[in-house]
């Protein structure tokens, strides 16, 4: 479980809203230091970490990338300061496919939206100040009329589930989300009308960079633990860090972190400087997962006996 305290300590380091300028109550950082700081996050606790990048990667950008000025000045100080986000996507029939999502959003007579429909395996949901939800308010278009709101979370009609008991990333508050005729505004559509479906394209292609990033913290916070364990534990007189077969494995694995580090900051570069970085993006992530992976998997086996208990968390 999440605890209050720590959240707060996320808003008060500054990490909730990275890149939202200073002048909305951000640090007003870059793209790549979000994802630097993302990356030292998950060598730590990966739970925590999916709670700031989602809610920075996600959320806050596309609030600065297509909120109206009146959406942004709502949302971005609290988004700062105070408020967790959830992005609401996915649903029991639509995860890759996200465009068959069911959920509706059903315009009435006095501008107002009402929503309805499930989201499963929504992050941060428990904590959750608002939603940042995508629904349907034209199905008869098909894809295009995916819309995108924003839905304080103590609007009626709003019901989170009990947390997916996972085998991993326990503290992270994995639900489902109900929405039960909750009114929403017009003026917290973001955006336009019909264009969801855009946005949620565009901030998920920026989103796999900081996964990347999640997933090479969650490498390297493996080693921190498996290294000293290796030069502790002693056979035959001799640390067996210093035999020739662990030497190869753990330089091997060492290579892949810095490539996919390597790979992790030339997209942020990329994205930073204009230039096109989907491809790279889903390459990265793709590496950089399968290397976080290889490595959790090798630093288990490295530990031996004890690598299977909890006094050591590899």
């Amino acid at each position: 479980k999440m605890r209050p305290e720590v959240v707060q300590s996320l808003f008060d380091c500054g990490f909730m809203g990275m890149e939202i300028p200073e002048d909305m109550g951000g640090s007003g950082l870059s793209f790549t230091s979000a994802c630097l700081v993302v990356e030292e996050i998950a060598r730590v606790d990966p739970s925590t970490c999916i709670m700031v990048d989602i809610h920075n990667t996600l959320t806050n950008n596309a609030v600065r990338f297509w909120g109206s000025p009146e959406l942004q000045t709502e949302w971005l100080p609290r988004l700062a300061s105070d408020t967790v986000s959830s992005f609401c996507l996915s649903e029991a029939g639509s995860g890759t496919d996200a465009f068959a999502m069911k959920t509706t959003a059903t315009p009435t007579t006095d501008g107002t939206f009402l929503l309805n429909g499930t989201k499963l395996w929504i992050s941060n949901a428990k904590e959750a100040g608002v939603f940042l939800v995508f629904a349907n308010a034209n199905p008869s278009k098909g894809y295009k009329g995916i819309t995108a709101f924003m839905v304080d979370a103590k609007s009626e009609g709003i019901t989170v589930g009990p947390s997916e008991k996972k085998l991993g990333l326990k503290a992270s508050s994995t639900c489902p989300v109900s929405f039960d005729n909750v009114a929403v505004d017009a003026s917290n559509v973001l955006g336009q009308v019909g264009m969801g479906y855009k946005y949620c394209i565009n901030i998920l292609n920026e989103g796999r960079i900081g996964i990347a990033a999640q997933q090479i913290g969650i490498a390297k916070g493996c080693l921190d633990i498996a290294m000293p364990y290796l030069r502790e534990r002693h056979q035959f007189g001799t640390p067996i860090g210093d035999f020739q077969g662990m030497e190869h494995q753990y330089a091997q694995i060492a290579t892949e972190i810095h490539a996919a580090q390597v790979m992790t900051y030339d997209v942020c570069r990329r994205k930073e400087a204009g230039l096109p970085f989907v491809k790279e993006a889903s390459m990265t992530k793709l590496y950089a997962s399968q290397v976080a992976e290889k490595t959790a998997s090798k630093t288990i086996e490295w530990l031996g006996g004890i690598g299977f208990t909890q006094d050591l968390l590899a």
